[in-house]
């Protein structure tokens, strides 16, 4: 079940990343619902996702390193 909240919540910022206080938004839910070691997963993946997209940039600042 705690997967498929991981799978659903990259769903949800794929299709919302053209805002990027929308993105925020849903990116602060996510990682209030995930477990610590899914939230490590989610970050691994923002990298990667915001490669090519500079205004979401700034949003690495709400995952804790």
């Amino acid at each position: 079940m705690a997967r498929a909240m991981l799978e659903y919540s990259k769903t949800v910022l794929r299709k919302v990343s053209f805002d990027s206080r929308l993105f925020i938004k849903e990116l602060q839910k996510a990682i209030s619902m995930l477990l610590p070691e899914e939230v490590d997963e989610l970050k691994l993946w923002l990298q990667q996702f915001i490669t090519d997209k500079p205004e979401l940039k700034q949003t690495l600042i709400y995952i804790k390193s």
